[in-house]
């Protein structure tokens, strides 16, 4: 199943996607969802992030080709033996099609295409073997990140906390397994980043586990997998799209903040 939350005047609702149209969707999104009515066609909703979650959970350095390449770290950088984790706050969020806003002072501004985790149950101290239990799907995620005050602030919260630095979207992909999904990123239709989540350095049973032995997981929460190499600078006036094989393209524009 693939899920979209879409505004309808001020309110935001569920709809189910089938081929390139949305029905509404009847239930619950952390129980059963039912399609309705027809609603429309999925170009001509205007698409909200698919999840509003309490917390969302990032995972740096989860790539051993990102962790070689260059992004202006203060210094090398070794693969961890533990998960690297950070939040993002909520007010970070966009979704498929709204714009990523270039705070003053935030230069050079990358973008990091990574697959979202989406939690459906409550989740403490759970094994590996069970992660999938708690998982409601995945999507696609723009981990955007402004380098000079992440290498200034030697942590990562300012640098990846701006709004509009966590785009997400267009769908919630349910019924999807993790181990082999290749991710892209393109910029002005440029391929920048090209890789597949089989080369994840900690797996997505792995950061269940791991991240649910540091803190609550609740329905809604989405963790952040991690960037493959490729990462590179956005600009006023540039397209950026993340697409994951299974659940979709996310596209955002960039502009700057006025």
């Amino acid at each position: 199943m693939r899920i979209v939350r879409y505004r309808d005047g001020d309110a935001a609702r569920l709809g189910i996607v089938e081929g390139d149209e949305v029905r509404a969707a009847g239930g619950e999104l952390f129980g059963r969802l039912l399609p309705e009515e027809r609603i429309g066609a999925l170009s001509d909703l205007q698409l909200l992030p698919p999840v509003a979650p309490g917390k969302i959970v990032a995972v740096g350095l989860n790539y051993l080709d990102h962790i070689q390449e260059d992004t202006g770290a203060r210094q090398p950088r070794e693969v961890p033996d533990e998960p690297v984790i950070f939040m993002k706050p909520p007010s970070s969020l966009v979704g498929h099609g709204d714009r990523i806003v270039l705070p003053p002072g935030a230069d050079p501004v990358h973008y990091e295409a990574e697959l979202a985790i989406v939690i459906g149950r409550r989740a403490r101290r759970v094994r590996r073997e069970d992660a999938y239990d708690h998982i409601l799907g995945f999507t696609c995620g723009n981990d955007v990140s402004a380098r000079n005050f992440q290498s200034k602030d030697g942590q990562w919260v300012r640098a990846k906390g701006f709004d509009t630095f966590c785009p997400l979207g267009p769908v919630i992909a349910t019924d999807l397994r993790a181990d082999d999904l290749a991710i892209e990123s393109r910029l002005n239709g440029e391929v920048k980043q090209s890789s597949n989540t089989k080369y994840l350095i900690f797996n997505v049973p792995f950061l269940i586990e791991f991240i649910s032995g540091v803190m609550t997981l609740l329905p809604g929460d989405v963790i952040m997998t991690g960037t493959p190499a490729g990462v590179g600078p956005m600009r006023a006036g540039d397209r950026i799209e993340v697409e994951i094989a299974g659940v979709g393209t996310l596209m955002n524009e960039v502009t700057a903040e006025a």
